[in-house]
C-alpha cells in the first residue's frame, strides 16, 4: 500500500476510535483522581483515597443524570509533568468530567492550569500551596482541606503562645515548603518572634543530619517543619535521635493521623498541629470512620475525608445543574452550602477556596489515648475566615475588588 494511503488510513481509523471513545464517555460521569500512590505522600491520601471516592459513589448511587460514575486513578510520582500527560489523555480520550487530587504543591499547580485549558473542575486536595487560590487561581480549581495560610495560621499561633518566639525551619525544597515556611513566618513575626534562620531540604531525603545540625547551631527555640509525609515523620524521628527535642520544640506545620501512628505516641506526643478533620469528633465522623475502617482496617485521615466530601459536593452540583458542563457545574459549586460528615458550613469563595472551620489539635501521651487510634485533643477552633483569611484579600485576579 502507498505511503499516502497508509497515512489516510491512519488518520480515519483514529477519527473513528475518538469518535467511539467520545461516544462511550458521553454515557459516563468520568471522576480522575491523580495523586501520589507510591512516594512520600502515598499514606496522606493514595489508595484510602480511591475507597473514599467509591464510598461516596456507592452512596450517590453509582448514576447521575441517568449516566454511570467512572473512576479513573493514576500515580502522579511528584512528578508534574507525568500528571499533566495523565490529565489531557484522560480529557481527551476518556470524557474526563471532574478531577481530585494532587498531594504535591508543584504537581496541582501543573494540573490546575491544564485543568483550566481542558474546562474540567478541579479539586486540589493534599496540596497546601495557597497560591492554588491566590496568584495562581483559575475558574475552574477547588481549594477544598486546607492550605499554608491556615496551617500557619494555626500551628504556629498556638506554639507562639506557649513562648516560642524564635524558630529555625526545614522546609521541603518546592512550592509547597516555600509558602508554608512564608505563612508561618508571617504569623511569627508579626507575633513579635523571630525567624533565626532556614535551610531547603529535597523531597525524600533519607538522611537529615547535615540540616537539623544547622538547626541545632542557631540557637532557635522552635524547629518549624515546612514539610510533609515521610519527609515529615523522619526528619522528627532524627530530631528526637540527635536529642534535638530537648532544646528545640518540633513544630508540625503539616501533619496527618497517618504521620501520628507511623511515629506512635511516644515520639509524637505533645505535638501540636492544625487540620480540617478527624475521625472522632463527633456522631457523623465517628459513623463514617467505622465503614472505611471496616474495608481499609486503619482510620480515614482528613484528606481522605475530603475526598469522600468533595465526591458528593460534585455529584451534587451536576444533579442541581442537570448538566456535566463544567462552567454550569462550576457555577452551581460557587451557589452551594456544604454541610455533610467533613463539614458542617463549607462555602466555595470566588477564588475557589472552599472555607471552612479548621482545628488546631494536640497529640494526646500513651496515658492519656484510651483506644486505638485515639491520637488527638482539640486545643482550639479555627472560623473560616480566622483560618484562611478574608476574600478581600486575595491575590487571586478572578475576584473583583
Amino acid at each position: 500500500m502507498k505511503p499516502a494511503k497508509l497515512c489516510l488510513l491512519a488518520y480515519l481509523t483514529s477519527n473513528i476510535l475518538g469518535v467511539v471513545a467520545a461516544q462511550a464517555a458521553s454515557d459516563h460521569v468520568v471522576i480522575g483522581d491523580i495523586d501520589d500512590m507510591s512516594g512520600v505522600y502515598a499514606d496522606v491520601i493514595g489508595a484510602g483515597g480511591v475507597e473514599a471516592i467509591n464510598m461516596a459513589i456507592a452512596d450517590f448511587g453509582h448514576t447521575v443524570l441517568g449516566k454511570k460514575i467512572e473512576v479513573l486513578t493514576s500515580d502522579h510520582q511528584n512528578k508534574p509533568d507525568l500528571a499533566t500527560a495523565r490529565l489531557r489523555e484522560w480529557a481527551d480520550r476518556d470524557g474526563m468530567t471532574m478531577l481530585l487530587g494532587g498531594s504535591n504543591t508543584g504537581v496541582s499547580l501543573a494540573m490546575a492550569s491544564a485543568a483550566k485549558e481542558k474546562k474540567i473542575p478541579f479539586f486540589a486536595i493534599g496540596a497546601a500551596g495557597a497560591s492554588l487560590t491566590g496568584k495562581d487561581c483559575t475558574p475552574y480549581t477547588i481549594h477544598y482541606a486546607y492550605d499554608t495560610t491556615a496551617l500557619g495560621n494555626g500551628t504556629a499561633t498556638a506554639i507562639l503562645q506557649e513562648g516560642g518566639k524564635s524558630w529555625f525551619f526545614l522546609t521541603a525544597d518546592y512550592a509547597f515548603g516555600t509558602q508554608l515556611e512564608e505563612a508561618a513566618s508571617s504569623v511569627v513575626k508579626a507575633n513579635g518572634g523571630k525567624v533565626l534562620g532556614s535551610i531547603r531540604v529535597p523531597l525524600g531525603t533519607a538522611d537529615f543530619s547535615s540540616f537539623l545540625l544547622q538547626a541545632q547551631a542557631s540557637n532557635a527555640q522552635v524547629l518549624g517543619l515546612a514539610n510533609a509525609g515521610t519527609d515529615f515523620t523522619n526528619s522528627i524521628k532524627a530530631a528526637q535521635e540527635f536529642g534535638l527535642t530537648q532544646t528545640m520544640k518540633p513544630a508540625a506545620l503539616l501533619a496527618f493521623l497517618s504521620d501520628i501512628h507511623a511515629l506512635g505516641l511516644e515520639t509524637a506526643k505533645g505535638l501540636y498541629l492544625t487540620t480540617s478533620w478527624y475521625w472522632d469528633m463527633n456522631d457523623k465522623t465517628r459513623t463514617f470512620a467505622k465503614r472505611f475502617f471496616d474495608k481499609t482496617k486503619r482510620e480515614p485521615g482528613e484528606n481522605q475525608a475530603a475526598y469522600y466530601s468533595a465526591t458528593l459536593t460534585y455529584l451534587n452540583a451536576v444533579k442541581s445543574a442537570n448538566s456535566t458542563d463544567p462552567d454550569k457545574v462550576m457555577d452551581q459549586l460557587h451557589k452551594m452550602t456544604i454541610s455533610d460528615l467533613y463539614t458542617s458550613n463549607g462555602k466555595i469563595r470566588a477564588d475557589g477556596l472552599m472555607e471552612h472551620e479548621m482545628y488546631v489539635m494536640q497529640v494526646k501521651s500513651l496515658q492519656e489515648s484510651k483506644y486505638p487510634w485515639d491520637y488527638y485533643k482539640l486545643v482550639h477552633t479555627m472560623t473560616g475566615e480566622q483560618a484562611f483569611g478574608k476574600l478581600s484579600d486575595t491575590a487571586c485576579p478572578l475576584v473583583k475588588k
